[in-house]
C-alpha cells in the first residue's frame, strides 16, 4: 500500500500535468504532515439584488456578458453569484437543466478537451483537490448530458474571468451555498 505522501502526490499528478493552478498543492508544503496544503474555499462573491425576470423562483440567469450567474429568489429578487465562463470559442447559449448534483466530483474530462490536451488524465479522483471543486452540478439538455457543469473551483482567484472551456465557475464558498439552494430539474438559462 503507498504511503500517504505517495498517494496524495500520485493523485495530484493529474490535476498538476492539466496545468491547474491549485494554489500551491503540487508543492507538497504542509509542514510535517507530508500532505499537501488543503486549498481555500476562497471568498463568497454572492449578493442578493434587485432582478427583473418572466421567469420563476429558483431558475438560474446566467449572463455570460457580466460573468454572473443569478439564482431567481422571487418577484423582483435574485442572488447574483460571480462567475467565470468559457474563453473565446468555447462560450454557448441557451436553455438547459439541472441533471443531477454531486458533492466533491470526481473529474473526467471530456474526449475532445483530452484531444486538445493529451497531457491530461483519464480522471482526477474526487476530493479538495480536484478542479471541479466542492460541487458540481451537471447540466443537460432534452435529457443529454451537455458535458458542461456549474462547478467550484480551488483557485479562487480563478473567478470572474473568461477562462472555462464552456463551464461555469464559482469560488468553493459559492457553489455550496448554490448547490444547497438549487433542485434537480431546475431551468438554466444561458444568455
Amino acid at each position: 500500500m503507498p504511503s500517504a505522501r505517495r498517494f496524495a502526490a500520485m493523485h495530484l499528478a493529474g490535476a498538476c500535468l492539466a496545468g491547474l493552478t491549485l494554489l500551491s498543492a503540487c508543492g507538497l508544503a504542509q509542514a510535517g504532515s507530508g500532505l499537501p496544503p488543503l486549498p481555500a474555499m476562497g471568498p463568497s462573491l454572492r449578493k442578493a439584488v434587485a432582478f427583473q425576470t418572466g421567469e420563476q423562483p429558483g431558475t438560474i440567469i446566467i449572463r455570460k456578458n457580466e460573468k454572473a450567474l443569478y439564482l431567481v429568489t422571487g418577484q423582483g429578487q435574485a442572488l447574483r453569484y460571480q462567475i467565470s465562463v468559457g474563453r473565446d470559442g468555447f462560450g454557448w447559449t441557451g436553455t438547459v437543466k439541472i441533471a443531477s448534483k454531486t458533492e466533491w466530483p470526481e473529474w473526467r474530462p471530456p474526449k475532445e478537451m483530452r484531444a486538445r490536451q493529451p497531457e491530461l488524465p483519464a480522471m482526477v479522483p474526487a476530493g479538495p483537490y480536484n478542479p471541479l471543486g466542492a460541487r458540481a452540478l451537471y447540466l443537460s439538455r432534452d435529457g443529454r448530458d451537455t458535458l458542461y457543469r456549474i462547478h467550484g473551483t480551488n483557485d479562487p482567484k480563478g473567478v470572474g474571468f473568461d477562462g472555462t472551456s464552456g463551464c461555469f465557475r464559482l469560488t468553493n464558498t459559492d457553489v455550496i451555498d448554490l448547490f444547497k439552494r438549487v433542485a434537480v430539474g431546475a431551468k438554466v438559462v444561458v444568455e
